[in-house]
C-alpha cells in the first residue's frame, strides 16, 4: 500500500468549503428500541430491525451506535442529538462495561443496546445502525473505522463520525487512508472531530486567506499549551483486570494508545495550518521531553517543539506541553506577506495588514455543528467526506513527533512511502502489559 501524497490547496479548499455551507438545525431524540438481554441476542434482533432510512432515501431517522463510551463518546452523543431531530442512540459499546453502563445511565438511555469486551465495536456494527460514532482510544481507531467501512454495502451503509486523531504511527495512517478512499468510493459520509473546520469564525478567515487577503504565506505558530492531563487510579470495578485492559483505562498515558499529546490533542492546531497551506509539510525538524509527569507511569512526553516546513519554503513553528502551573495557550497564527491572522477556538478570529478583518459573525458550538454537516450531508445523498484529510493531518502530528523523538530531520515522502513504523501491539486482548521505553533522541531509531 502506497498512498500518493497528492493533496492539492483546492482538494482542501473545496472540502473546508462544503463543511462550512451548512446551516444548524433543531435538537430532537427518539425512545431507543428494546433491548434483548443477551448480547448475541441483541445483534441478531437489531440486525433484522426495520432499517432508518434516513441514509438511504433522506427520512429523518438514523439510528446511531457509539464505540467507546468515555468523556468524548459521551459528549459526541450528546453533540448529535442536538445537532438535528430524528436522531436516535440504539448502541452502546466499550472496552468496558462499567464505562457503557455508566454513559447509559449518563445519557438516560434506558433500553440500548450494550456492548463490551474488545470485539465491542463488531457487535455494535452488527446492530442496524446507520451512523456509528468512533470513540475509543486513537490506538484502535485504524481497525475500528476498517471495520466500520467493511460492515458497509452499496445498498446498507454505515456513516461514520470519527473522532481526531486516527492512527497513532505512520503505517496505522496508511491503512486508514486505504479505508478513508473505500468509503469515499462508496458513497459514504465521514466527519472528523476536528471541529474547527466546522466553526464558521475559522471557516470565514481561511476563505479570506485562500481568497490572497494574507498574500503569499511566509510563516506561522500555532499551539496547544496546556496545564496537564488525567491520570487513573486502579478503581475498584478494574482491580481485577489485567495489566494490558488497565493501559487501555489509562490510554492517555502511552503512545501507542494516544500517540502522544502533540498528535492526541495539538493535531487541532496543526489540522488548521494544513488548512492553510492547503496540503501537509514537506518536512519536520523536532525536540522536546518528558520534564513534568514525574513517576506517573506511561512513555509519553509533556513538551514538544516543531519546526515544519511546506512545500512554498515557508517555515510554522508547532508547540505544545503539558505543564501545571503554566500559562495555556491554544491557538494558531498564519503570517503572510500582506498581514497576519489570529485565530482561536473561543470564536475570536482577526486579520491585521493590508486586508484587516475581525470575525463578529454568530459562534454555534463547532462540536454541534460538525453532527449538523455530517447529518445534512447524509439525507441530502452528497456525503461529506473527510477521511482523507483528517489522516493527513494525523500523519502530520506523527512526523513531528517521530523528529522529535529520534531527533532527526523527517520527510513527508518519507512518511507516506517510506517508515514503517508501527507501535501498536500486534494483537489487542487482556493480558500483559504492553511497556515501550520512554523515547530518547540518540537512542530512538528512525523507522
Amino acid at each position: 500500500m502506497n498512498p500518493s501524497a497528492d493533496l492539492s490547496r483546492r482538494q482542501f479548499i473545496r472540502a473546508s468549503a462544503a463543511a462550512g455551507g451548512a446551516s444548524a438545525l433543531a435538537a430532537c431524540s427518539h425512545p431507543p428500541q428494546p433491548s434483548p438481554t443477551a448480547p448475541a441476542a441483541a445483534v441478531a434482533a437489531a440486525a433484522v430491525a426495520p432499517r432508518a432510512m434516513g441514509a438511504q432515501s433522506g427520512s429523518d431517522r438514523l439510528r446511531v451506535g457509539v464505540v467507546g463510551c468515555g468523556g468524548r463518546g459521551t459528549g459526541a452523543v450528546r453533540n448529535i442529538l442536538a445537532a438535528a431531530p430524528g436522531i436516535e442512540i440504539v448502541a452502546l459499546g466499550d472496552l468496558f462495561e462499567h464505562q457503557v453502563n455508566q454513559a447509559q445511565e449518563r445519557l438516560k438511555l434506558p433500553n440500548v443496546l450494550k456492548f463490551w469486551g474488545f470485539d465491542n465495536h463488531e457487535k455494535v456494527l452488527a446492530a442496524g445502525i446507520d451512523l456509528v460514532i468512533l470513540a475509543a482510544p486513537p490506538g484502535f481507531r485504524p481497525q475500528h473505522f476498517e471495520a466500520a467501512v467493511n460492515a458497509s454495502t452499496p445498498a446498507r451503509k454505515i456513516h461514520i463520525f470519527c473522532e481526531k486523531p486516527v492512527a497513532v504511527d505512520p503505517v496505522g495512517c496508511r491503512r486508514f487512508i486505504a479505508a478513508a478512499r473505500k468509503s469515499k468510493e462508496m458513497g459514504i459520509a465521514v466527519v472528523a472531530g476536528t471541529q474547527r473546520r466546522h466553526q464558521q469564525s475559522y471557516v470565514d478567515t481561511l476563505k479570506r486567506i485562500h481568497d490572497g487577503q494574507l498574500g503569499e504565506l511566509v510563516g506561522g505558530q500555532c499551539y496547544w499549551n496546556g496545564s496537564g492531563i488525567w491520570f487513573r487510579e486502579k478503581k475498584d470495578w478494574i482491580a481485577g483486570f489485567s495489566d494490558f485492559e488497565w493501559q487501555c483505562w489509562n490510554w492517555y498515558h502511552w503512545d501507542w494508545l494516544c500517540g502522544d499529546h502533540i498528535v492526541e490533542q495539538h493535531i487541532h492546531n496543526i489540522d488548521v495550518m494544513n488548512w492553510a497551506y492547503g496540503g501537509p509539510p514537506v518536512k519536520f525538524t523536532g525536540m522536546g521531553g518528558r520534564q513534568s509527569r514525574g513517576n506517573i507511569p506511561g512513555n509519553i512526553w509533556d513538551h514538544f517543539a516543531v519546526e515544519m516546513e511546506y512545500a512554498n519554503g515557508a517555515r510554522v513553528l508547532s508547540m505544545c506541553r503539558h505543564t501545571p502551573k503554566s500559562t495555556p495557550r491554544v491557538a494558531e497564527r498564519i503570517v503572510g506577506s500582506k498581514g497576519f491572522a489570529d485565530l482561536s477556538q473561543s470564536g475570536t478570529a482577526t486579520i491585521k495588514g493590508a486586508n484587516p478583518f475581525n470575525y463578529s459573525g454568530p459562534t454555534p458550538d463547532p462540536y454541534v455543528v460538525e453532527h449538523t454537516h455530517l447529518i445534512e450531508s447524509i439525507r441530502k445523498n452528497q456525503p461529506l467526506n473527510e477521511g482523507e484529510q483528517v489522516a493527513i493531518s494525523t500523519l502530520t502530528a506523527i512526523g513531528g513527533r517521530i523528529s522529535a523523538y529520534t531527533g532527526r530531520e523527517v520527510s513527508w515522502k518519507w512518511l507516506m512511502e517510506g517508515s514503517k513504523l508501527d507501535i501498536a501491539p500486534k494483537e489487542f486482548k487482556a493480558g500483559p502489559g504492553f511497556f515501550p521505553k520512554t523515547p530518547n533522541p540518540g537512542e530512538t531509531e528512525l523507522i
